[in-house]
């Protein structure tokens, strides 16, 4: 299309990711959550990812070939990375299986751009070769996180049907990102590559709609505690309540605690450690002027405990 590389797919999923991008910008000057920023740098990186993927390499572009190449493994797999911190974020993971922490992960993409594939092309002068030695062990390494954090979240207690639904769109989704090296090593097919890695990014953004639909479903519960946010602003406080309001995480943990659910209940749920579920309980009730949980289901679940 246009006299260039890019396929109408590509260039489809371009303009589906630009207005995804453009809707999120727009939410994020109304909702102050952290996860919907991160929404927004996942949608521009994916947004970037169709424009250097799908217009390079340029055969009229001025500078080496090899340059462009870096260009778009370099944005493909900044991509990716961020797409696995997203969901080491969505579920509050640390470490997930031996050493695969986001920084050692991000260091190792580093290292087989440079190492092998920048390096193998500069003595063999073929992108063939070099694709197979890049691809392969990164290939190896996507497989390996698939398999670990599928692992990490089938072991499965006392979870609702909206974590059930995010797990299963979130395992498909790493999943379609871990394809990558494998489809770039088959060759330049943007109608199959693209459609699957955008899928990746899709998949995410049905987590985030699920999750407002959930919150919509749930909000009686969260009235008193929104009617708080409300008559504090009106009062013109600069309580933290106001300048932060609670998290995404933070109002699923709450919605928990208004069903009466232990942390160790809630930790398993969301799988993470019954001290996160604290911390997190302990944020809420700092936002909310409440010393503990007992006096926050007291103060903000009067309708639940009356009704």
């Amino acid at each position: 299309m246009f006299g260039t590389s890019i396929h109408w797919t590509t260039f489809f999923l371009l303009l589906i990711d630009i207005f995804l991008l453009i809707i999120a910008f727009i939410k994020s000057s109304k909702l102050k959550h952290s996860n919907l920023n991160s929404y927004l740098i996942l949608s521009g990186l994916f947004v970037l990812y169709n424009l250097t993927g799908g217009f390079l390499p340029f055969k009229e572009f001025s500078g080496p070939f090899i340059l462009q190449y870096i260009i778009t493994y370099s944005v493909a797999l900044t991509t990716g990375v961020y797409l696995y911190y997203y969901i080491y974020k969505e579920y509050d993971i640390q470490v997930l299986g031996q050493h695969l922490t986001i920084k050692n992960i991000a260091i190792s993409s580093i290292f087989f751009l440079l190492g092998l594939f920048l390096i193998p092309y500069l003595i063999t002068n073929s992108i063939a070769i070099s694709r197979a030695f890049f691809t392969i062990p990164v290939s190896a390494v996507t497989l390996y996180f698939v398999f670990s954090f599928y692992n990490r979240i089938s072991k499965q207690k006392n979870s609702n049907s909206f974590v059930l639904r995010r797990n299963r769109l979130s395992v498909i989704s790493v999943g379609c990102m871990s394809l990558l090296p494998l489809l770039t090593l088959i060759g330049d097919y943007q109608w199959l590559t693209f459609p699957i890695i955008n899928l990746s990014f899709f998949l995410i953004t049905a987590i985030e709609i699920d999750r407002y639909i959930y919150f919509l479903e749930n909000r009686t519960k969260m009235s008193e505690v929104f009617n708080y946010y409300k008559n504090t602003n009106q009062e013109g406080s600069h309580s933290t309540l106001i300048n932060n309001g609670l998290t995404i995480r933070e109002i699923e943990i709450a919605l928990s605690i208004f069903d009466n659910k232990t942390y160790k209940e809630i930790g398993e749920e969301y799988f993470i450690a019954k001290n996160t579920v604290s911390k997190h309980a302990s944020n809420i009730f700092k936002k909310t002027n409440v010393k503990n949980r007992l006096q926050f289901l007291k103060k903000f679940g009067k309708r639940k405990l009356h009704g």
